[in-house]
């Protein structure tokens, strides 16, 4: 089997080597990260993070029970103690539980596809487009009397498997991140953010110019509790999904009678307009060969004209569902996480709204949303959260996006805001939160605006 992007031989070599040091059945998962992260702070650089480094995971399976242990130490002597603790970590699993797991056995190996997910350049990881990136912010801000806060990133992993069962594979992918935040004096806030493949495509100036657009002058109006037609940008629609992506495509939840489609599949979830897959090779997102098990990725309808389609799995989760189930390469941690396996390249396919504006016009009053913040869920089944709307929140009043609105808390089902979407914008784009805790893994959803009924207020 031929891996998808054969980088530099030391990460594929690496983990082979390391995958020597395993009794019995395993896999050995290295990850080299390259990456930069600049954050600014009332139009100043205030902090630089410059990571280069590589981690080693090896995992054993013992009687369906799975240990595993990490280092960064490369040395024969690391490797051959990180591989006695995961052996023995598997082993002990395997007599506290006093019968086999039911984690199924490692997959065997598959071709994979090519993808066009790394830029050479930013591979370099060189500070010098993030520093113009931010010149350009500040002027911007300044230019409006505001202030500039935020985050930029970028980044290249490669990540190389070698299992028991034959997989040897290594993929490359890079991945770039701007936020801008603009502050006037009075703690009014606007953002605005871009995700891309490639450094080179962040424009400072035109995320600051799109952030400083929210910042309205004016007392912001106060909406009471109620239920209201809402406008809801990208960046608000993106959060929505990434966090059902948990709570209803997750097949080890499915699985065990706990997700939100649980007897729902094949039965309408959301309005006909919504299309909604996991698609790795999708143009606007980051792209990947193969998940934590080194299955292929490919892509997955998880909602097709409103019916529920598709859950995903790795392929512990597969064999608990049983009959014909499989792996579908979403698995998220070697041999599988603990939570179950998710879709990580999240689609929703766009309508024909020319943009905001358009999807504000047949709404007499109601909620332009830009972000929401602080989701959490209420009910994992109902698909209920809570949150609150954040830098940017305006009143919609006869057709117009029109007066600053203060921020509001909603609790509302994400699958019911998809049941009342009653228009697409045209022009998807990706959305993500960049939040990289431990190793880095930059994920996104490609989504459009969208309008829908009855958003549920609060407070």
């Amino acid at each position: 089997m031929s891996a998808v992007a054969r980088g530099p031989a030391s990460a594929g070599d690496l983990a082979a080597h390391a995958l020597g040091f395993l009794d019995g059945e395993g896999q050995a998962t290295v990850e080299r990260e390259r990456s930069l992260m600049l954050r600014f702070a009332r139009s100043a650089p205030t902090q630089a993070t410059e990571i280069d480094d590589a981690t080693v995971h090896l995992l054993a399976l013992r009687d369906g029970h799975a240990g595993g242990a990490t280092t960064n130490l490369t040395d024969d002597d690391s490797l051959r103690a990180t591989a006695r603790r995961a052996g023995a970590a598997a082993e002990a699993a395997a007599r506290a539980a006093g019968k086999p797991g039911d984690h199924p056995g490692l997959p065997r190996p598959a071709a994979y596809r090519g993808h066009d997910g790394y830029d050479l350049r930013t591979a370099r990881v060189d500070p010098a487009p993030g520093g113009a990136a931010l010149a350009a912010a500040f002027a911007v801000a300044a230019e409006r009397g505001l202030e500039a806060f935020g985050t930029w990133t970028s980044g290249a992993v490669e990540t190389a498997i070698a299992s028991s069962k034959g997989i040897h594979a290594v993929d490359r992918v890079t991945d770039a991140y701007m936020k801008v935040m603009c502050r006037d004096g009075r703690a009014r806030t606007g953002q605005a953010s871009q995700a891309a493949i490639a450094a080179g495509e962040l424009d400072g100036a035109a995320i600051a110019r799109t952030a400083a657009a929210k910042v309205a002058p004016g007392e912001p109006a106060v909406l009471p509790p109620g239920a209201y037609p809402v406008v809801l940008d990208a960046e608000a629609v993106g959060g929505l999904l990434e966090m059902l992506a948990g709570l209803a495509f997750n097949g080890l939840a499915q699985a065990e009678g706990r997700g939100a489609l649980e007897g729902r599949l094949g039965t309408r979830v959301a309005a006909p307009a919504i299309n909604l897959s996991d698609s790795p090779r999708y143009p606007r997102t980051w792209p990947r060969a193969f998940d934590f098990e080194g299955v292929p990725k490919a892509p997955i309808p998880l909602i097709q004209d409103g019916i529920a389609h598709r859950v995903v799995h790795d392929t512990r989760s597969a064999a608990v569902a049983g009959g014909d189930a499989r792996s579908t390469g979403h698995a998220i941690a070697p041999g599988g996480s603990a939570h179950g396996p998710l879709p990580t390249n999240l689609v929703l396919a766009g309508g024909g709204a020319a943009g905001v504006d358009e999807l504000a016009a047949p709404i007499e009053r109601g909620i332009y949303v830009t972000r929401l913040w602080y989701l959490n869920v209420v009910h994992p089944q109902q698909t209920l959260l809570t949150g609150t709307t954040r830098d940017g929140t305006f009143l919609i009043e006869d057709g117009r996006i029109s007066r600053p609105l203060r921020d509001v808390r909603f609790t509302d089902s994400v699958l019911r805001i998809l049941r009342a979407t009653e228009a697409l914008a045209a022009a998807p784009r990706l959305t993500s939160e960049a939040e990289y805790y431990g190793r880095r893994f930059a994920y996104g959803t490609v989504c459009p605006a969208l309008r829908a009924g009855g958003f549920r207020v609060t407070g």
